[in-house]
């Protein structure tokens, strides 16, 4: 072979050898970019994984898997959104109850005043009034475990008492001083959301709905059908301290109120498309004037009505900024009775307004409330912030924000007339509503046989409720000061009076329409 032939021969292997390891280097490189984008596309819940596995083949100890799950989902959905939230199966089934419209148990409302559950008011029909409990009696102990005096939880005490139907409550209590004990049966027990229903005048209505549970729509028809039954032609609806519920409940009752195809709220996020939510036109309620009652805890479905209203013209609303939840959450049940709710969209008001409020930060969120109070938003409406490029026009011309709760039309400052040192040391103490109690202790038989509100309000002008108050209070170590009582006399009377009168036969009717004189928020929806 001569020197060309060489030459040439080691040219060409050259050339193989570079375009091998070029071919090498492209495969390679698309290999490399296709792990690399799937590696990117997995990583984070590969990484998860992978730290979890690690953990299950290699710690130096035993893994009690439940706690790590029961402790790690909860910190895991917080970082989501404040309102996706893990609830393990007790918390779940609380709040399950709170809205289902029902629950099993005896069928009491209670107060713990002083460390001791009183019973305000009995379900009618229920199994504690057909066991012969009373409202005013203390119940003492829950088949035989003591729960007064011994600092017991509220809730504790509720679980105590509810249970299976058919099951026996063993109660101890105390009537008038004097021990009795009864069995109550337990049975299914219908949990009303509205609390009150009832004419202010001749043509207003008033209905407080607490929360939107199952049973809300039903509830809220057949009470407005019964107002209008009695000449209302205009209602004032109290979302106050409603923080929401069932969204179909919200859908149904903004329909009781609009026309045909108007709509009441659209949802819409990154996995769900733009769903809209309008009305049939068929509501009872749409020729009926409406004002919306709300406060700084009205959210959820509250302020989807209280949006749907405004946004369409239909209403008004009165009182201060709400809450501002503007996010859906969709349920997921475990079969351990677990669950959890995740934040899936947003829901936006007609005019295309989202009011939810900023949840960046976790600490500002949380105490979102309280700095609504330390810049002076609870009492004056110029210290409501307005995000201009949040602005918009509703057909009517009327100018509404989002951005954070919904605005009201008509601003009602928290109230305070009639807030002494006095006043404030007399309920921090809880002494009305113990007064109150031993009022109605020992008027109970006289309480019960009232049949009407003019009754009702000539009883109580025979208790002597002003000096034995005084002197009560007294008793129990507050001085008295003559002046402040002066300021404050007026505002505590009449809420004395009206708790006394919810343990009459009128229960939550003789309440609510007693205090609705010196509630500044009725008064300014009235005027």
């Amino acid at each position: 072979m001569n020197k060309n032939q060489v030459y040439r021969t080691l040219k060409y292997t050259l050339i193989a050898i570079v375009l091998v390891l070029s071919g090498s280097y492209v495969t390679k490189y698309r290999y490399d970019k296709m792990i690399s984008e799937r590696f990117r596309h997995y990583s984070n819940w590969q990484k998860l994984e992978f730290v979890l596995s690690k953990i299950d083949d290699n710690y130096v100890e035993a893994i009690d898997f439940e706690k790590v799950t029961e402790d790690v989902l909860p910190h895991l959905l917080r970082e989501l959104d404040p309102h996706s939230v893990y609830l393990p199966p007790q918390n779940l089934q609380k709040s399950e109850e709170d809205l289902s419209g029902s629950f099993e148990g005896i069928g009491i409302s209670f107060n713990v005043p002083n460390d001791t559950a009183v019973v305000i008011s009995l379900i009618t029909g229920g199994p504690s009034q057909k066991a012969g409990l009373l409202p005013g009696d203390r119940i003492m102990k829950v088949n035989g475990t003591e729960i007064a005096g011994v600092n017991m939880p509220q809730d504790s005490m509720i679980r105590r008492m509810r249970g299976p139907s058919g099951s026996i409550a063993h109660l101890d209590v105390l009537r008038d001083g004097f021990p009795l004990s009864f069995d109550v049966t337990r049975a299914p027990i219908p949990v009303k959301s509205i609390d009150v229903a009832y004419m202010i005048n001749d043509t207003t209505g008033y209905i407080k709905l607490s929360k939107f549970s199952r049973t809300s729509h039903t509830e809220f028809k057949e009470a407005a059908t019964g107002l209008i039954g009695q000449g209302m032609t205009r209602l004032l609806f109290d979302l106050r301290d409603n923080t929401g519920g069932f969204l179909d409940q919200a859908l149904m009752l903004s329909n009781e109120f609009l026309g045909m195809d108007q709509l009441i709220v659209y949802m819409e996020g990154l996995h769900r498309k733009r769903q809209e939510f309008t009305a049939d036109g068929y509501g009872i309620c749409r020729n009926i004037e409406l004002d919306v009652l709300v406060n700084e805890s009205s959210a959820s479905s509250s302020e989807i009505f209280a949006g749907a209203m405004q946004d369409n013209d239909r209403g008004r609303i009165v009182g201060r900024r709400t809450f501002g939840k503007g996010l859906v959450q969709e349920p997921t049940y475990f079969t351990d009775g677990s669950g959890m709710r995740l934040t899936v969209a947003r829901y936006y008001t007609p005019v295309g307004r989202c009011i939810q409020k900023p949840y960046g930060d976790d600490e500002d969120y949380d105490y979102d409330i309280y700095e609504r109070y330390n810049r002076g938003e609870m009492t004056s409406a110029d210290s409501i912030p307005h995000n201009d490029s949040l602005r918009f026009v509703t057909k009517g011309g009327k100018v509404v924000y989002g951005g954070g709760g919904i605005i009201p039309d008509l601003f009602v400052p928290i109230d305070t007339a009639g807030v002494t040192d006095l006043y404030i040391d007399i309920n921090r103490r809880s002494l009305q509503v113990r007064y109150a109690i031993s009022v109605s202790d020992h008027h109970r038989k006289q309480l019960q046989r009232v049949e009407d509100m003019e009754e009702l309000e000539y009883l109580l002008d025979t208790f002597g409720l002003e000096s034995g108050l005084r002197d009560y209070v007294v008793e129990n170590g507050v001085e008295w000061d003559d002046d402040q009582w002066e300021i404050s006399r007026e505002f505590m009377l009449t809420q004395l009076r009206a708790l006394v009168a919810r343990y009459s036969s009128l229960e939550d009717l003789a309440f609510y329409s007693m205090v609705a004189p010196i509630d500044n928020v009725i008064q300014a929806a009235l005027e």
